[in-house]
């Protein structure tokens, strides 16, 4: 364990929160010359990406589609290490295995032929299409993530110079809109569109500049850490300590801290106060200005401006494990249920807790068996869900939609579930919210639609406080590993390096009510 010194004259840095962003905001402020304290209120480092170990089960709370492997290379080359030396990143194929609710499969993979065959197989006349609608999720890509994916965007200005090439690649259209455009055959349009799920969109009305998964996913695949997920998270500690830096758990920021508009550091919920030069906050951006700045006048995000944005989905999640494997089921499948954009409407515009359900599915013992103990398996199910706007009250309905869930796996994927569960809990959008402190439950911050994305989202570069700066699924560029890592990269282009920086402020050396944060053996 690296503990700062009194000596240690760098500028001092706070990361509130020990999310993938947060971590990844703290690796870059120590290579560019900041003492670096993370601040988690949990009893474990990882945010969303928490691990849950019982009954000799390992759970991964949280993110298991590593999409952007190089975004976490850099991260490592920044500390003059390796990825490879400390976490195994194994490709996974098929991608996912999706299962229609008439039972028609589905191996999406990142194989070209293979790929073509199955689209040939369940929509013949639309292989052309497919291939058109690629071209332009690879055109996408070139401009939305490889050239404004860490721009900062915190001036119009920014947004006013994309814009021209946003309109040529029809960013104004939907996903749906977008594959729409290419193919005709309905369930390939689902195929196409689903994933904008996983970060928190309805394909239905975000933008189609997160149509740039489908190439994304095609060109580096998709990867799962050996020993989950939470290997990342241990491993970001380790770069973050050896650079002198210190993850402090058991820590719950309550105030960010600022003079004559400038954040001067933070307080906890002990009263201690820990200044800092500059202030990195991983929290979910509408808690970060809504709770944590409470004598600061805000002028663009003002409580009024955060009840009228419109918030992602939430998540139902169930984690169990089983007595038993089950061997023909893929790493990631999804199992549809029978609407989609009826389910959507429900979940996303009338904020309606519907009886059907399509699931995420998630069998990490399908590539580790590590995960599990010897001839079980490890499992996670989520199903998007409203947030907590909808009025569901968690606590009467979760143990109901679990036994519905478990109900509908038993009769598709898992056969005799019911009778299999060696281990089992629950995450609700209730969880959400007070576990996790996500404003209304949502699981992916503020929703990705065309009117919350880049300058319209919250800054990197706070529009509130001088040297505040925020990372993680609410700020730009978005929810996914992706957009969490690029949000941290966009740190080196807006907070100064630390050698520019006179007369930094100190912080306490020792925080003896917290515990700090552990590497498994």
């Amino acid at each position: 364990m690296t503990h700062a010194r009194p000596s240690d004259a760098r500028p001092h840095a706070v990361v509130i929160g020990s999310g993938f962003g947060g971590l990844a905001a703290a690796v870059r402020l120590g290579a560019r010359g900041y003492r670096v304290t993370v601040l988690e209120r949990l009893d474990a480092p990882g945010g969303r990406a928490y691990v849950h170990r019982q009954d000799g089960f390992v759970f991964d709370a949280g993110p298991t589609v590593i999409t952007a492997p190089f975004l976490f290379d850099e991260l490592w080359q920044l500390c003059g290490k390796r990825l490879g030396d400390d976490v195994e990143l194994r490709p996974v194929s098929p991608f996912y295995r999706v299962r229609f609710d008439d039972g028609t499969v589905f191996d999406y993979s990142g194989d070209a032929e293979a790929m073509r065959a199955e689209v040939a197989r369940i929509a013949p006349d639309d292989v052309a299409g497919y291939e058109r609608f690629l071209a332009a999720s690879k055109a996408i890509y070139a401009v939305g993530f490889e050239q404004l994916g860490d721009q900062p965007f915190d001036r119009f200005a920014d947004m006013a110079a994309a814009l021209p090439q946003l309109l040529k690649l029809q960013g104004y259209r939907t996903v749906h809109g977008l594959a729409c455009q290419h193919v005709q055959n309905e369930k390939l349009r689902v195929l196409l569109t689903f994933q904008s799920l996983l970060v928190g969109g309805n394909p239905f009305q975000t933008t189609s500049v997160y149509c740039l998964i489908a190439h994304l996913e095609r060109r580096f695949g998709v990867h799962f850490a050996m020993g989950g997920t939470g290997r990342l998270v241990q491993g970001l500690v380790g770069l973050v300590e050896g650079q002198g830096g210190r993850v402090v758990c058991n820590a719950t920021v309550e105030e960010i801290l600022s003079e004559d508009g400038a954040a001067t550091g933070v307080r906890l919920a002990g009263g201690e106060r820990i200044d800092a030069a500059v202030v990195v906050s991983n929290a979910d951006a509408a808690w970060t200005y809504g709770k944590l700045m409470p004598n600061v006048a805000r002028r663009r995000w003002t409580d009024r401006k955060l009840r009228r944005a419109r918030y992602s989905m939430s998540l139902f999640v169930w984690y169990f494990g089983t007595r038993r494997q089950y061997p023909d089921v893929a790493h990631h499948s999804i199992v549809l249920g029978p609407r989609y954009k009826g389910l959507l409407d429900d979940i996303f515009v009338r904020q309606h807790l519907a009886d059907d359900f399509s699931l995420y599915l998630h069998r990490p013992t399908a590539t580790d068996t590590s995960l599990a103990p010897p001839g079980c398996d490890t499992f996670y199910v989520l199903a998007p869900v409203p947030h907590l706007d909808s009025g569901v009250d968690w606590q009467q309905r979760a143990e109901p939609y679990r036994q519905a869930i478990a109900a509908r796996l038993s009769a598709t994927v898992l056969p005799g579930l019911e009778s299999q569960i060696a281990s089992s809990r629950l995450l609700t959008p209730q969880d959400f919210q007070d576990r996790l402190l996500s404003v209304k439950g949502a699981a992916f911050s503020f929703e990705p639609v065309l009117q919350q994305s880049a300058w319209f989202r919250p800054h990197n570069r706070s529009e509130e406080l001088r040297g505040l700066y925020l990372v993680g699924a609410g700020t730009h560029p978005g929810a996914g590993l992706p957009g969490v890592l690029t949000s941290a990269k966009v740190l080196d282009r807006v907070v100064p390096h630390a050698d520019t920086l006179r007369g930094p402020r100190a912080a306490p050396l020792e925080m003896p009510h917290v515990r700090r944060a552990h590497r498994a053996a």
